[in-house]
């Protein structure tokens, strides 16, 4: 009888063990967030872009692809990852005043094909490289972590996402917009915002205009241009991250950095404050220094591992836009960003922004 006993309990703790371990699974499963993601840095017309700066959700065998449209134009096919609904942020990459646009995507097939439009300060067409990134998401998230995101299509909210389970709204129009998220709000500056111009049939620029942290929601202004300077009633995109990387996903991956360079004078090296809008998933101190007018680099240190994707946003109340100089360079487990270059029309200026980074493991 001892024996039994012995052997009894032996199995019940076994059964224990594995009843934790699916609950566990579950609960973490429930709170993974993004369905689908994908991101590449687009430097080609034509074929397969650069294998170090592409990762998704798909399986293993396939790779992100490209197709050329009119001048300036291009078709990235992310593989195997059709769904509907989601966001998508463009970053240029270029020495000069260009910026990339989102036009619109959706699934095709088994894929979801997104159309890209490039263009000069002014408004002529032309192919540049650029850094993209797809996301769709639902579940929820544990505070502090949070995340959440809106595809406005210049008159209403299509697409959206918010990790405590909440409705964002959007308020305004005319080229000014409020969004708000509601439960992802926190004490005071914490996480990051992306904000991409989404226009399928003329130039358009969006940036964050403002952000007001609060402890229920967190409010950030939308702020987007024609050609020119020009206010302009144009669809967008905006994700919030906080303590997870911009494709919605963290833990894997467990490299993704954030930061806001909110003292763009300032010629650093220096780590923006307050620390929750400069988190580093491995506890590095990502730092911003002044490589010329308008020009920063932004290391994100500890975090840097192929393959890995960048986005930056400009900030601020006026027209001013960024982009990046070149693609960034990741070596010895360090991402230097060099640089994130900021114009107003076709002229550097010193402008805040927001940069974040995340590798796929």
């Amino acid at each position: 009888m001892p024996q039994l006993r012995r052997v009894t309990f032996h199995i019940l703790c076994v059964i224990a063990m594995l009843t934790a371990s699916v609950i566990a699974t579950a609960t973490g499963a429930q709170a993974s967030v993004p369905n689908r993601w994908g991101f590449a840095v687009v430097d080609v017309t034509s074929g397969i872009p650069d294998l170090n700066h592409q990762a998704g959700s798909w399986g293993p065998g396939f790779n992100v692809s490209v197709t050329p449209g009119g001048v300036g134009q291009t078709f990235v096919r992310f593989p195997q990852i059709a769904i509907t609904g989601g966001v998508v942020h463009v970053t240029a990459i270029s020495d000069n005043a260009y910026w990339c646009q989102a036009q619109n995507w959706g699934p095709s097939g088994t894929d979801v094909v997104v159309a890209v439009q490039c263009y000069r300060y002014g408004g002529a067409q032309v192919f540049t490289p650029y850094s993209i990134v797809f996301e769709q998401s639902t579940g929820t998230l544990p505070l502090p972590q949070a995340f959440g995101y809106v595809h406005y299509n210049g008159g209403g909210i299509t697409s959206q996402f918010n990790s405590a389970g909440a409705v964002n709204t959007v308020g305004g129009g005319a080229g000014v917009w409020t969004v708000t998220l509601p439960g992802l709000g926190s004490s005071g500056f914490a996480g990051n915002i992306q904000v991409t111009a989404v226009n399928p049939s003329q130039p358009a620029r969006c940036k964050v205009g403002a952000w007001a942290p609060g402890v229920g929601a967190q409010a950030v202004q939308v702020r987007c241009h024609n050609v020119t300077n020009v206010p302009l009633n144009t669809g967008w995109t905006l994700t919030y991250q906080r303590e997870r990387a911009i494709t919605g996903a963290a833990i894997p991956p467990k490299n993704f950095a954030y930061t806001f360079d909110n003292t763009p004078a300032n010629p650093g090296p220096y780590a923006p404050v307050p620390a929750p809008v400069n988190y580093n998933s491995q506890a590095g101190v990502n730092t911003v220094q002044s490589s010329g007018l308008g020009q920063r680099l932004v290391t994100f240190p500890k975090v840097g591992i192929l393959q890995d994707q960048v986005q930056a946003t400009a900030y601020g109340s006026g027209p001013e836009f960024c982009n990046l100089q070149t693609i960034w360079n990741t070596s010895g487990s360090n991402a230097f960003v060099r640089n994130v270059v900021c114009y107003n029309a076709a002229t550097r200026v010193a402008q805040p922004s927001l940069v974040t980074y995340t590798s796929a493991f």
